[in-house]
């Protein structure tokens, strides 16, 4: 395999999970920071209370995306294994 095709390759696979990871990333960001500023206004400084809510975001996240980043992850998948026969000819 050449190196121009192995780093097409990698770079088309960060793509993906970069796709996959961002609404995940974002939401719990998003979270995390409302929760911070909460716990700022009122004072209440429980480590804990930032979990909760964003594990429950991206379980709501993960149900609500989890068929689109399936669907991007098995395309990725299905053309990256239909391409290896034209992969090791090169």
């Amino acid at each position: 395999m050449a190196e121009e095709t192995f780093l097409q390759v990698l770079q088309r696979g960060i793509w993906v999970m970069a796709q996959i990871l961002t609404p995940l990333l974002l939401f719990s960001s998003v979270v995390g920071l409302l929760v911070g500023l909460f716990q700022t206004v009122t004072q209440i400084n429980e480590m804990t209370l930032t979990f909760i809510p964003k594990i429950v975001i991206v379980g709501l996240v993960l149900v609500l995306l989890g068929p689109w980043m399936m669907h991007t992850l098995m395309d990725f998948s299905s053309e990256l294994i239909l391409s290896i026969p034209e992969l090791l000819r090169l």
